[in-house]
């Protein structure tokens, strides 16, 4: 603990000593009733409904951090949500925590494709590459009913860069070529993109190549099975007719095929740590259409999606994916009043295949749902909506059940003075029936105690924004209701049956931001609690569905330096110790860190179109697993541990 303190101190010290003495003192000369327009700009794109009270507890992504994760990972694009963890030192055993709820709990979705295809419970079921995307908004806890389906712990949309983000005001075509390179495992990724626009017609294409050896921990101690060799692709292609109808296509796909650890989330088990080949395959093809000029009668979205994981590992393949689709329209009464309506579906497949066997399970669902926005009083915000879902499932050993739920939702907003809310939301969530990890399909289940899911989200906050200064908060209680578990037994033969676990999390997020003329600061806090069947969790008992996570900070300033055309900065990641008050098995203190980062960002006024970025990383040389990585509270488990001390250079040139 007081080595973490000592290190947030310097940290704090290192950072604000770069604001001080880089011109801040040209805020001073300001007029102090000069209402600023922050730097940080939110990426809403195409939520229509970011100003609505079903968006109370969004974090959408800055602009800023999808661009600074260009050339990294998931960890990196969530740097500035502490109430976000991601866990996992490699981009294959990544996973998301949203307030505590493992993203398998959330309806995730990337250009509208549903995703959360479960594999293998040492590998993530979400991977993207972050140099794809344009726009990241999490749902947390309370998601509206046309979010989709699943969404026990709320939603997380990610969107694709295309072709009309990228092309300035009369262009028709351009590109752009990126080389980076890591001094921590001698990362080299080179990524390249050409897109382009004509009468109507959009294109881009994107291709990248990252290949690396195993990096080293702080302490210089090297891990193995961390190299990297990862190949993106993106094609995305659209058409917007002159009345405004808009269709868009998009395929995307990730291979990482390499030497990892034995148990890819864990860097070594009861002081072993050999390696395996691990290859995987991502895939999401997506078509949408909306109309960008819609009426108070038509304003509709159609989305057919695709996804696909594949998971090889020795003999055995693990496939996953669903085709799900989506008819809605948007009625909008009047100004501040608008219904969402219309069904939609998916159907996910799991499946293990090796020499002898290829077990699967299926689940198959419709829903039908409505969400009403509106502003009822000047100032105050509603949004309420349901949906009703009907879902089967297909398990192995014969069986077959069907269920039917009903989900609804409440938000309310309240502008109480100028630039402060108050806000509130609760959800309740039919989740249904969920497939699991098909590397547990080796041998027989027993389905007799499976039951669908459901769940309760309630939050309740504040917000406060004026001249640049904001502040807020909120507390947070997901409880998941027949979550599934399952237990081995042996009789005669080993048989998995599923049981029904009960998960809570609960606890609060704070934050605090300045956006100044050329810069801006923010601090984010967040504390979590998990329990399953009323007993204090550990990663073990949580694992798929939670996280004992505990006191988690994030802070993040960077500035603006016109006269040099530079831009300066980092940032802290930081957790506390914490005993997650489980008992059995679990006999450590998962503990605490500070991880200090700084940068500087060049675009030389004489080269148009190249930007130079170089960052030292973890600075301290933090020997350190994230608090989301798995294992952490277990002796017996080797965490996989982050990289150490790094340094890196990013060049982008724009043609």
């Amino acid at each position: 603990m007081k080595k973490l303190r000592w290190r947030l101190l310097v940290s704090v010290c290192v950072l604000n000593g770069a604001y001080f003495s880089t011109g801040a003192a040209a805020q001073d000369s300001m007029d102090a009733s000069e209402e600023l327009d922050p730097v940080v700009v939110y990426s809403f794109n195409n939520d229509r409904f970011a100003v609505a009270a079903d968006r109370n507890t969004s974090i959408y992504v800055s602009t800023q951090a999808i661009e600074a994760a260009e050339m990294g990972d998931l960890r990196d694009v969530f740097a500035e949500n502490a109430s976000v963890t991601v866990g996992g030192g490699i981009p294959i055993a990544q996973k998301i925590f949203v307030n505590g709820v493992d993203a398998l709990n959330l309806n995730m979705t990337i250009e509208g494709a549903m995703q959360n295809n479960r594999a293998f419970h040492h590998v993530t079921a979400n991977a993207i590459d972050p140099a794809l995307l344009r726009a990241v908004r999490v749902d947390a806890g309370v998601a509206a009913a046309d979010s989709g389906p699943n969404a026990l712990g709320g939603s997380i949309a990610f969107q694709l860069i295309d072709a009309l983000d990228l092309l300035e005001d009369g262009e028709t075509m351009g590109g752009k070529a990126t080389l980076s390179f890591d001094t921590n495992g001698n990362t080299f990724s080179q990524a390249l993109t050409g897109f382009a626009e004509q009468n109507g017609f959009d294109i881009l294409a994107f291709a990248k190549n990252a290949k690396g050896k195993d990096y080293t921990s702080g302490g210089d101690w090297e891990i193995p099975g961390t190299g990297a060799n990862l190949q993106t692709g993106l094609l995305k292609a659209g058409y917007t007719s002159e009345t405004g109808h808009r269709f868009e296509v998009s395929g995307m796909m990730l291979k990482d095929k390499e030497e990892r650890p034995y148990r890819a989330n864990f860097g070594a088990f009861k002081g072993s740590s050999p390696t395996r080949i691990y290859d995987t395959m991502r895939k999401s093809f997506s078509f949408r259409y909306e109309h960008l000029e819609p009426t108070d009668l038509y304003d509709p979205e159609i989305v057919l999606g695709f996804s696909e994981s594949n998971i090889d590992v020795e003999e055995s393949r693990g496939t996953s994916n669903t085709l799900n689709g989506k008819l809605a329209n948007t009625f909008h009464f009047n100004d501040v009043t608008s219904f969402t309506t219309g069904v939609d579906f998916y159907r996910k497949t799991s499946k293990f295949e090796d020499a002898a066997q290829d077990p699967t399970e299926f689940a198959n669902n419709f829903g039908a749902f409505g969400q009403v926005r509106s502003e009822v009083l000047s100032g105050l915000e509603v949004s309420v909506g349901a949906r009703v879902d009907h879902q089967s499932f297909e398990g192995i050993s014969d069986f077959d059940a069907r269920a039917t739920g009903a989900s609804g939702n409440a938000s309310i907003s309240y502008e109480l003075a100028e630039g402060f809310k108050l806000k509130a939301g609760y959800a309740n969530v039919f989740g249904g029936y969920a497939l699991e990890d098909n590397y547990l399909f080796w041998t027989d289940w027993n389905y007799t105690q499976f039951k669908p899911s459901r769940s309760q989200n309630v939050t309740a906050g504040f917000e406060f924004e004026r001249q640049g200064l904001s502040f807020s908060g909120n507390v947070f209680r997901t409880e998941i209701k027949n979550a599934r578990g399952e237990v081995q037994i042996k009789t005669p033969t080993k048989v998995y049956h599923v049981v029904s676990k009960d998960v809570t999390t609960t606890g609060f997020n704070l934050a605090a931001g300045y956006a100044w003329q050329s810069g801006s600061a923010r601090l984010t806090y967040s504390y979590t609690e998990a329990e399953v069947e009323g007993s204090h969790a550990s990663s073990y008992s949580a694992l798929d569905l939670a996280a004992p996570l505990g006191q988690v900070l994030a802070f993040n300033v960077s500035h603006r330096l016109e006269d040099y055309d530079l831009t300066i900065g980092g940032d802290i990641q930081g957790a506390f110790d914490y005993d997650t008050g489980a008992t059995g098995d679990s006999d450590r203190t998962l503990e605490g860190y500070a991880v200090v980062g700084l940068f500087a960002e060049y675009e030389p006024e004489q080269i148009d179109g190249l930007k130079l970025r170089i960052e030292a990383n973890n600075i301290f040389d933090e020997d350190y697993s994230d608090r989301g990585t798995y294992g952490g509270d277990y002796n017996v488990i080797g965490t996989l541990k982050e990289p150490g001390r790094s340094f890196s250079l990013t060049a982008n040139y724009r043609f």
